[in-house]
């Protein structure tokens, strides 16, 4: 599916991990622990973005969509993760909350 057809409302690409570590992590399941950890510390070096997910989260649901075939190892799960460990969104939801 194109972006343009996906319809969606805000493509945040810096909040992606950057293109040397999803280079390196290549889906490698072997590599998957250390691919958050890296990838939570870039998310900490960036606090605008994870403001700017905190501001839509606030707003109401947000939906993480991400390009793998993997559905447990992906950056969409690893920034949910980072999300509920730093209390953006709680691990249970009620009508504000996220979606992968």
């Amino acid at each position: 599916m194109s972006k343009s057809s996906a319809r969606l409302d805000l493509w945040l690409k810096e909040i992606a991990p950057s293109a040397t570590l999803r280079k390196w992590f290549g889906h490698d399941p072997s590599k998957w622990t250390q691919f958050r950890d890296r990838y939570f510390e870039e998310l900490d070096k960036n606090p605008k973005a994870v403001e700017q997910i905190r501001k839509q989260v606030r707003r109401g649901m947000v939906t993480l969509v991400y390009g793998a075939k993997d559905r447990e190892r992906n950056d969409a799960v690893a920034l949910k993760e980072y999300l509920e460990s730093k209390r953006v969104i709680s691990a249970v939801t009620n009508s504000v909350g996220l979606n992968i």
